[in-house]
C-alpha cells in the first residue's frame, strides 16, 4: 500500500510522544495551516493517536485557506468524525464558535518559491495571522499555543554561532530577497512575546530546521522534493550556485516528536530549535546522495539561481538542540534512512 510508509511513521511518532499525546486526550485542538505539509502530519498524528492510543479522542479542527495546501488528507484512512476542516483565511479573525484548548499555529508560506510569489500574503499570515491566533487565545484562555517559526530568523550566522543556539539574535536584512518571510517570522515571535507579557497567553515557539519527508509536494520547490522529483524522472539534479551551502536535515518523524514535546512540556514564552544537529551536508553532496539512491541514472549539475528563486540564502544552517533535548527530544532518523523512505513514498504516489 502506497501509504504504508506514512502509517509506519505515524506509529513511530505516537510511540515516541505517548505521554505528550495523552495530555491531549479529550481536548479540542485547532491546527492553522492544517492542509500544509507539517499541518497534515500534525492532524494525521492526532487522528492516529485517537485510533491507537487515547482513551478519549481529541477533537481536531483544521483551518486553512488552501492557497498552497493539499485539498485531500495525507492518509485518507484517518478521516473520521473527530476531524473537521474549515476553509478560513487566518488573516481574518478566528470565529469564536471554533472551540480549542490548544492551538498549533502552523499556517505560513515556507517554500522560497511561494514567498517570492506571494510576498504580501507571507507577511500578513506571519503577522496579522499570528495576531489573530493570539487574540483568539487571549479571549478563550487556552491551555497552550505553539507558534511555528523558522531557522530563517537567524539569518546567516557567523562560524562561532554554528551550531546556532536559541540565544543568538540573528543577522537578517530587512530589505533582502527573503525578507518577506524572515522578517515577518521574527515579528511573529515578538508578537508572541508581547501577548504573553500583556495577556499571559501561554505561547511557546519552535524554530524549524529543514524538515523533509513524505507529503511534501513535488512542486514545493524546496531542495529535497525538487531533487527527488528530478531523480525519479531521470532529469539532472540542478544545484544552485556553487553548491557549497550546507544544511542539516530533519526527517518529519523527528520534527513531529519535537513539536509535541514543546507543545506539552516546553516552557511558556520560550523558543526551541527543532531539527538535527548531525550530518551537516552541502547541497552538492546532498544531490550526490540522492543520485546514489535514485532508481534511475541521473547526473548532478551546477546552475545559476533562477529568477523565481530568492537569493540570499544562508551559507550554513545547523541547530544547537541542547535546549530541546532537556524535554526528552532525540532525533533518530539519519539522512540516508530518511531520504530512502521519502524516495520510496514518492515512487508510490507516482502514476
Amino acid at each position: 500500500m502506497k501509504h504504508q510508509i506514512v502509517l509506519d511513521d505515524l506509529s513511530s511518532i505516537v510511540q515516541q510522544t505517548q505521554s505528550e499525546l495523552q495530555t491531549l486526550s479529550g481536548k479540542y485542538v485547532l491546527v492553522t495551516g492544517g492542509a500544509g505539509f507539517l499541518g497534515h502530519w500534525i492532524v494525521a498524528t492526532l487522528a492516529y493517536a485517537n485510533e491507537h492510543l487515547l482513551d478519549k479522542p481529541c477533537q481536531i479542527t483544521i483551518i486553512d485557506n488552501l492557497i498552497t495546501g493539499y485539498k485531500k488528507p495525507l492518509v485518507s484512512e484517518l478521516e473520521n468524525g473527530h476531524v473537521r476542516f474549515i476553509k478560513h483565511d487566518i488573516r481574518k479573525s478566528i470565529p469564536n464558535a471554533i472551540r480549542a484548548d490548544y492551538v498549533l499555529h502552523a499556517a505560513g508560506l515556507a517554500s522560497p518559491q511561494n514567498y517570492k510569489q506571494y510576498p504580501l500574503e507571507t507577511i500578513e499570515v506571519a503577522t496579522i495571522g499570528t495576531k489573530n491566533v493570539l487574540e483568539y487565545s487571549k479571549r478563550h484562555r487556552l491551555e497552550g499555543v505553539l507558534y511555528f517559526s523558522t531557522s530563517e530568523v537567524y539569518g546567516d550566522p557567523p562560524p562561532e554561532y554554528i551550531p546556532t543556539p536559541e540565544e543568538y539574535w540573528g543577522f537578517v536584512s530587512a530589505r533582502g530577497p527573503r525578507a518577506a518571510y524572515d522578517e515577518s517570522k521574527r515579528l511573529g515571535e515578538t508578537l508572541c512575546l508581547v501577548y504573553h507579557q500583556l495577556a499571559q497567553v501561554p505561547v511557546k515557539t519552535i524554530r524549524l530546521f529543514n524538515v523533509y519527508g513524505p507529503g511534501m509536494k513535488v512542486d514545493d520547490f524546496r531542495v529535497v522534493p525538487t531533487f527527488i522529483a528530478a531523480a525519479l524522472t531521470g532529469k539532472p539534479l540542478k544545484v544552485h550556485g556553487s553548491g557549497n551551502q550546507t544544511r542539516t536535515f530533519c526527517y518529519v518523524t523527528d520534527a513531529l516528536q519535537g513539536i509535541f514535546k514543546v507543545l506539552v512540556k516546553g516552557k511558556i514564552n520560550e523558543p526551541y530549535n527543532v531539527g538535527r544537529d548531525q550530518e551537516e551536508i552541502s547541497m552538492f553532496d546532498l544531490a550526490t546522495s540522492i543520485q546514489k539512491l535514485s532508481p534511475k541514472e541521473v547526473r548532478v549539475q551546477r546552475v545559476d539561481y533562477p529568477w523565481s528563486y530568492p537569493a540570499g540564502e544562508a551559507s550554513r544552517r545547523c541547530p544547537d538542540i541542547t535546549k530541546i533535548r532537556s524535554l526528552g527530544y532525540h532525533p533518530h532518523t539519519d539522512l540516508t534512512a530518511g531520504l530512502t523512505k521519502t524516495i520510496a513514498w514518492y515512487q508510490g504516489i507516482r502514476p
